[in-house]
């Protein structure tokens, strides 16, 4: 998980835990009157119930991690784990010395398979003494929204592919494609598709002699187009004229000399060559794929800023490994 993802999940479990530990801590010390009492408990548990209003599950455990009461849900009692021991769930680890409440890691539930939440709060008598367990489990999709939509970072990432095609590097070449005699061809006219044509998502399969595009029209569907399509004027009837949108942060300008490097890096070198390339304006990123199976993402200005000594300079003077 990437350092900026990761802070955004901590920021959104720190939400939660704020939204669920109070509660909990609450009904934590009611539990503690009745605790030698199943049906006391289970009353307790039922009353309270509301006020945990996304919680799937609720249930008291002894001192041991062994389930005392039923599960009770929104639709009334689930008898099925009553003495189940749960001591060994994930979400039971390291909360015995450690603290009074703990919000699960989310995991896949046994049962439905779902990814699910648990919050587990100690019960103490008056003493401080543990009495047992409380534990609530949660449905990650019946939680309340505590964050905005996480955005990626546009900080240039580096991934390597599949290691058998990497070791194999050097007993391969490109072998020319259809796309590859008709660039003068199909780079205008994706040009064409972007600036004038709502596309925003574009991606060049050099070796496949394909496209694939995403419109702003329409962007929960892409379209795939054959090498007869995009190397085809014609194609731009196929799609109303459009303004380039107004969420792009790649200026038009831009467009076309991201596709010639594109170009530049499919010839530059017969060993290490760009298999696929795309473009997205609107968040500015740029993917290349080489045929080692490294890819990189990076933003379109840094993309542009470098020279083809950056990408292929070290393969083409010295042999040195693929980028990526």
């Amino acid at each position: 998980m990437s350092s900026s993802l990761e802070k955004s999940v901590k920021h959104q479990r720190e939400k939660l835990t704020a939204l669920l530990g109070k509660p909990m801590f609450a009904l934590a010390h009611h539990c503690a009157e009745r605790i030698g009492d199943r049906k006391a408990l289970e009353l307790l548990l039922a009353e309270n119930l509301p006020e945990l209003s996304w919680c799937k599950h609720i249930y008291v455990l002894n001192s041991g991690g062994t389930q005392i009461t039923d599960n009770i849900t929104r639709e009334g009692h689930d008898p099925v784990h009553f003495g189940r021991d749960r001591s060994d769930r994930p979400y039971m680890q390291g909360i015995v010395g450690t603290t009074d409440f703990k919000l699960s890691d989310a995991y896949i539930s046994r049962n439905k398979k779902r990814p699910s939440l648990t919050a587990i709060q100690v019960i103490r008598n008056p003493e401080g003494e543990r009495l047992g367990f409380l534990g609530t489990d949660y449905d990650l999709r019946e939680l309340p929204d505590t964050e905005a939509v996480y955005q990626e970072p546009d900080d240039w990432r580096q991934i390597k592919g599949d290691p058998a095609i990497r070791g194999g590097m050097f007993l391969q070449q490109r072998v020319e494609s259809k796309m590859d005699t008709h660039l003068d061809e199909v780079l205008p006219l994706m040009k064409e598709l972007v600036i004038e044509h709502g596309v925003f998502h574009g991606k060049l399969h050099f070796s496949s002699s394909r496209a694939t595009i995403w419109l702003a029209d329409d962007p929960f569907a892409y379209r795939i187009l054959s090498f007869e399509e995009i190397t085809h004027p014609d194609i731009c009837l196929a799609y109303p004229r459009r303004p380039y949108t107004s969420r792009a942060i790649v200026p038009n300008k831009d467009v076309m000399p991201i596709f010639e490097m594109f170009h530049t890096l499919r010839f530059a070198d017969e060993t290490v060559y760009l298999r696929s390339g795309s473009l997205n304006v609107c968040n500015g990123m740029v993917a290349l794929n080489f045929s080692c199976d490294g890819t990189h993402y990076m933003r379109f200005d840094e993309f542009l800023s470098k020279g083809i000594d950056f990408w292929l300079g070290g393969v083409l003077a010295a042999g040195a490994s693929c980028p990526g």
